[in-house]
């Protein structure tokens, strides 16, 4: 039989469900105070430093990702000034817009979505890659512009038998 309050109701069944360690809360069953729904959300993953918007949250979307929307559109460009025959140039565009977005990531305190991991990380990973993307675009083939000479003896190394 269910239990009744002071106004001689009837009370509507309870069950436990564990909250922790030793303790146990106690929710009404069925109805309209029904268990709440688990809420599922992530709570030991936090923003990267850095990640909050670049402009305030009254302006407009694409303003308060400029930085994202920055290095991507150089990174399009240039993928289109390669598609277009021009490889040296483009391939040159887009290891800039990475070193810029290095530098980006370390001068402003809040770049939006350029923030993926710590500041640490974002500028090494787009700084290394940036830096790697330039120099092989210096050393295309034909008419390098920058020639080192240790590359063709470690070419000439791994190639012969």
């Amino acid at each position: 039989m269910p239990a009744e309050n002071a106004r001689g109701q009837a009370e509507p069944a309870l069950r436990e469900r564990s909250a922790g360690p030793g303790r146990a809360r106690r929710f009404p069953r069925g109805g309209a105070g029904r268990i709440p729904p688990r809420r599922w959300r992530t709570k030991d993953t936090a923003r990267p430093e850095g990640g909050g918007r670049a402009a305030p949250g009254d302006a407009p979307a694409p303003a308060r990702q400029w930085p994202l929307l920055a290095v991507v559109g150089l990174v399009a460009l240039g993928l289109l000034v390669t598609a277009l025959d021009a490889f040296r140039a483009g391939t040159l565009i887009i290891g800039l817009a990475l070193l810029g977005g290095a530098v980006l990531r370390w001068l402003l305190p809040d770049v939006g979505m350029l923030a993926v991991r710590s500041r640490f990380t974002d500028i090494a990973t787009y700084g290394v890659l940036g830096l790697a993307i330039v120099l092989l675009a210096l050393m295309i083939q034909p008419d390098p512009l920058l020639k080192l000479p240790f590359l063709k003896d470690i070419l000439h190394f791994t190639l012969t038998k």
